[in-house]
């Protein structure tokens, strides 16, 4: 195998045959700050909550590394991939990167789920409802213990929004109205139109908010009972609507059912707003995500902002799924990290914000990691597999994905 250093990476993309230079360098991340984490909700690493090995704290003069190009080829027009290897005081890391020009006629990325929003399925089911997928990597945090939900925003190109917190997930990426691809905050915006004063917080989230109303309709799958008010059962209140009237307003939240209409369930001064809803007056619950755009899907952190990192956790190392911008050539990046392996320990956060740089990103979002950490690919015989190696020994069962999609121009 030939050598040469990550920052020759993103050339090594664009090259017709391989790089034949070989050096080592220096990571120049800093040495183990303090976590400024605690507290945020969006401060946890993975979505399986697993704690993470932590990085020897080697200070920056000693973090040189070497690279080594394992296999890279092209997925698809516009598409193309490369695994490579890092070796270095830290241990070594395998990652896999997808590179993707959407100049390029007939290729979009899209949001994939398995059709409910709070069902989960391996990312390979998810692409196998499309038919001309060609490649793909999972997607936002989700509630694994309970509802098997997304916590953040996902808006499909085909069925519209499905889900999203007004506030507190919604960093996100996403192809906006004029089909540009953006990262950044990104909230759902749902209204009754005939109460504008009513808040609504969230629709098809794994929980409402305390104190909150959440909006859920059939695009949830069945209904979870008092999961969705996080076990609560007294001071909560269901409210049911067809056809733009309340049908029914009840204390009883049921599981197991399906949704018609809209059921908007709240918790204390949501519970109280929501009993002045009289069977038989008009409601109409509307929703939309900030801006139209074209699809979305949420992840929890920013990892880089106008080429500035924005993390600080330089300790904790878990496998890693990240999506990235690079505005000079508009090109979209994906990279996967494999952890908890013995050929790969995983990343920090700071270690993938400074990958994602190295690679060309202005603007980087890091999505789900552990075990939940997958990239899908058709390879040179044009079959799809999953091309990285997932911690948990196969793929998981997740809530959502991004999938890469070629039609050939007619």
């Amino acid at each position: 195998m030939r050598l040469f250093p990550t920052l020759l990476l993103a050339c090594a993309l664009a090259a017709a045959t391989p790089s034949a230079t070989g050096s080592a360098g220096s990571s120049g991340a800093p040495s183990d700050p303090p976590s400024s984490d605690d507290g945020d909700p969006r401060g946890q690493q993975t979505s399986d909550g697993v704690r993470g090995e932590i990085a020897l704290p080697l200070p920056a003069w000693a973090r040189g590394t070497t690279t080594e190009i394992r296999k890279k080829w092209r997925v698809a027009p516009g598409v193309k991939a490369v695994v490579w290897d890092e070796y270095g005081g830290r241990g070594s890391v395998r990652s896999y990167l997808l590179k993707v020009n959407l100049r390029t006629e007939g290729l979009k990325v899209d949001y994939a789920n398995d059709g409910a929003v709070r069902r989960t399925a391996p990312l390979s089911t998810m692409l196998a409802h499309t038919k001309r997928s060609v490649a793909g990597v999972n997607g936002d945090f989700f509630d694994i213990g309970d509802t098997g939900a997304p916590l953040g925003v996902g808006k499909d190109r085909q069925r519209g929004p499905l889900n999203g917190p007004r506030s507190g997930w919604n960093n996100a990426f996403f192809i906006s109205s004029s089909g540009r691809p953006k990262i950044d905050e990104l909230p759902m915006m749902p209204v009754v139109k005939e109460r504008p004063k009513m808040v609504l917080t969230n629709v098809n989230s794994p929980s409402v908010r305390i104190g909150g109303i959440g909006a859920y309709n059939s695009q949830w799958g069945l209904t979870s009972g008092y999961r969705i008010t996080d076990g609560q059962t007294r001071d909560v209140r269901r409210v049911m609507i067809r056809e733009g009237r309340v049908v029914r307003n009840t204390t009883k939240i049921p599981t197991g059912k399906h949704i018609h209409g809209v059921m908007l369930v709240g918790r204390g001064p949501g519970a109280q707003a929501l009993a002045s809803m009289k069977v038989g007056t008009s409601a109409h619950v509307r929703w939309r995500v900030e801006g139209a755009p074209k699809m979305a899907i949420t992840g929890n952190k920013f990892l880089v902002r106008d080429g500035v990192i924005k993390v600080v956790d330089d300790r904790e190392m878990h496998p890693r799924t990240a999506i990235g911008i690079d505005r000079d050539t508009k090109k979209l990046l994906f990279l996967v990290v494999d952890g908890r392996q013995s050929f790969s320990r995983g990343n920090t956060m700071v270690e993938l914000a400074k990958t994602m740089i190295e690679l060309g990103a202005d603007e980087a979002l890091n999505l789900d990691g552990g075990g939940s950490s997958t990239m899908m690919a058709k390879g040179r015989g044009g079959r799809l597999k999953v091309v990285n190696s997932p911690s948990d020994g196969g793929q998981r069962s997740i809530a959502n994905g991004i999938e890469i999609i070629y039609r050939q121009p007619r």
